[in-house]
């Protein structure tokens, strides 16, 4: 059943590899279970029904893919788009966390008309590489500074607006030796560094007495308290718009370039062949509707899944696997429960080293494309946020692109958002 359902044959793989396959991507990518909830608790959520939402709508996401687009890709609530939903929309903007979950089920559903329209290609076709490349890296300081932040190794200063913590203190202590926990481990190519490093602290904490052990197995908490509690009025309220663009916009690079990539890593999308793209684009905006019924930011694509198909992984039969294993963390609640927010930040501070990667990606030489791409990766964390970081980055390269005279760089979609954001700031500055 398994080989005519999933073409195992035709992908040159087997059962055996691909339920491998599964696993590893699931060690690389399970950390978001307990990162999500400890970040998206800072908004008034309850953090047992973020864990219960966390695991369902991965296992949901990842399942859709398996099924719809048999490729070999797990889905998760993306990282930088939890931090957005909690640090900026809820803690800055002030909004409450269900209108922010009403945003995040309106973006999807304008996602899923993008992708059924295809819009959603014309717009990956027309933003410019460099700012792409930009914003990967500008979430990627964003969450550092949030990890710095959570562990005190970064702390606010009325002089100097930020200055270093006591380095000394457990959190410290404990965040910077899980951070090297997970480099090293990832050097030597070990699955699962993230999630390690995350439960070494963990159990370390709790043996010095800095934090508490509540279990590890459990039935699931309730959803109850996350469940269908989006509230989709309040979110289109007119200061939701650049909201709503952001987290569109997020989506569509992030989701697209992680799936366009990894499934040409698995050799699935061939020049002038047909390929699966087109349902895998709408099995992750389905999962974004989902997750904001379950009670949580959005759903994308992870790029971990490459570390599944460096191990064979070609067909949805890993996806599959990946599914169930989030569908059975939902009886690790406890364990969930007991970890503290410094065990966490090391994974976060790890993956925004990672993200920041793509600034190599910026073609430095040239002003017009460098100085835009500069300004969207450093308003993010200098701002707190990353919807100001999309704008100041469009809005330059469109100035910039005009007078100097290179109208043909400048392509109708990225015009588009720029206007966008200038009648934001210029109506909505709120």
């Amino acid at each position: 059943m398994l080989e005519r359902f999933f073409q195992l044959r035709e992908h040159g793989t087997t059962v055996r590899t691909e339920i491998l396959a599964g696993v590893t991507t699931f060690l690389t990518m399970s950390y978001i279970i307990f990162v999500n909830p400890d970040i998206l608790s800072n908004t008034g959520m309850d953090k047992s029904a973020i864990f219960v939402a966390t695991c369902l709508a991965a296992a949901i996401g990842t399942l859709i893919m398996a099924f719809l687009a048999n490729w070999p890709i797990g889905m998760a609530p993306g990282m930088g788009l939890n931090a957005f939903f909690a640090f900026t929309v809820v803690g800055a903007l002030g909004y409450s966390w269900q209108q922010a979950l009403g945003a995040v089920f309106i973006s999807g559903v304008i996602f899923l008309l993008l992708t059924l329209t295809g819009i959603r290609s014309w717009l990956i076709k027309g933003i410019p590489h460099s700012l792409r490349s930009a914003i990967a890296a500008g979430i990627g300081l964003f969450l550092a500074i949030i990890a710095l932040g959570s562990s005190g190794i970064v702390v606010s200063n009325p002089a100097t607006k930020v200055a270093l913590g006591d380095l000394t203190a457990a959190p410290a202590l404990f965040a910077m030796l899980g951070f090297f926990i997970i480099a090293a481990l990832d050097v030597l190519k070990v699955k699962g560094a993230i999630l390690i490093g995350i439960l070494v602290v963990t159990v370390l904490s709790m043996l010095t007495g800095n934090s508490q052990f509540y279990g590890v197995f459990s039935m699931p908490p309730s959803l109850a308290p996350t469940f269908l509690q989006l509230d989709i009025m309040g979110a289109l309220h007119t200061g939701f718009v650049h909201v709503i663009l952001v987290l569109v916009l997020v989506e569509v690079f992030d989701a697209t370039g992680t799936m366009i990539g990894v499934a040409k890593r698995a050799n699935l999308i061939q020049e002038g062949k047909p390929n699966r793209l087109g349902r895998a684009l709408m099995a992750d905006s389905t999962a974004i509707v989902a997750g904001s019924f379950l009670g949580t930011s959005s759903t994308t694509a992870y790029v971990e899944s490459a570390s599944g198909v460096q191990a064979g992984g070609r067909t949805g039969l890993t996806a599959l696997t990946i599914g169930v294993l989030f569908l059975l963390s939902l009886f690790l609640a406890p364990l969930a429960g007991s970890v503290p927010a410094y065990a966490t930040a090391p994974a976060l501070l790890y993956v925004a080293g990672l993200m920041l990667r793509e600034i190599t990606e910026i073609d430095w030489n040239d002003i017009t494309e460098a100085t835009p791409a500069a300004l969207t990766a450093i308003i993010m964390p200098f701002t707190y946020s990353i919807a100001n970081g999309l704008a100041f980055g469009f809005i330059s390269y469109v100035v910039l692109k005009a007078i100097t005279g290179k109208f043909r760089d400048i392509h109708m979609a990225t015009l588009l958002v720029a206007v966008l954001f200038v009648i934001k700031y210029a109506f909505f500055p709120g």
